[in-house]
């Protein structure tokens, strides 16, 4: 099994974004990563269906979307129109998770569900059951360029142990500080997929920061299913 990039727009230049998604195109990434925020479930806004729906004609690469709002339930079919391919929202913020999933998944996109560094990984326990991916958020959502929190890499490997044990086929996505120091590692934990976001555009060579990031994830060695 090989790992998944998905570039986090959060980092990228606003005023430039069609460029970003172009430049990620270019790099080979799997996904690209819209984080949503409305001021309210975290501290920050940032982007709605329409920025999505503009760059869907900037690049073929699929959507990756991690909610991070109020009753997400409320606008999830506007993301979904928009060219969502995969769609995550907060276990804090949805209760009805069942119910975003089978809407989710009858739109032909993928369904996960997002938790906090301070949530209980147990509150999980049941979505495993019927979500594709779960995303570990390994800082506190919000902002990006966010140091990677101590104690994460323990956490993923738990939850991935988690997932084995619930005869779950849920895989993980790790968002929040990942790098080339600390990708290799995740990946021995149990991660597959990764939102990176400062590491892919601070140092404006988009296509070589993602060749760094999978020539890190690849010296994990051999992966396990």
């Amino acid at each position: 099994m090989s790992v998944a990039l998905a570039p986090s727009l959060l980092s990228a230049d606003f005023s430039r974004l069609g460029d970003a998604a172009r430049a990620c195109e270019d790099g080979g990434a799997d996904w690209i990563h819209f984080d949503v925020m409305d001021g309210h479930f975290v501290p920050n806004l940032t982007v709605g269906p329409i920025v999505l729906r503009a760059l869907r004609k900037a690049t073929r690469v699929p959507f990756d979307v991690h909610l991070m709002i109020e009753e997400p339930l409320s606008t999830l079919d506007q993301y979904l129109d928009a060219g969502a391919a995969r769609v995550a929202v907060h276990v804090e913020a949805e209760p009805h998770l069942h119910r975003f999933a089978q809407h989710v998944r009858g739109r032909g996109v993928n369904p996960g569900v997002a938790i906090n560094p301070g949530t209980a990984l147990a509150s999980l326990d049941e979505a495993l059951l019927f979500v594709d991916f779960v995303l570990v958020m390994t800082v506190d959502p919000g902002w990006g360029g966010q140091a990677f929190i101590e104690g994460s890499l323990d956490r993923v490997g738990r939850l991935s142990e988690m997932i084995r044990r619930a005869g779950s086929r849920a895989t993980i996505a790790v968002d929040g500080g990942v790098g080339p120091d600390n990708i290799a590692p995740l990946v021995r934990a149990g991660a597959r997929h990764f939102v990176a976001g400062a590491s892919v555009f601070s140092d404006g060579d988009v296509p070589g920061s993602i060749r760094r990031l999978r020539e890190a994830a690849g010296s994990a060695g051999t992966l396990r299913a």
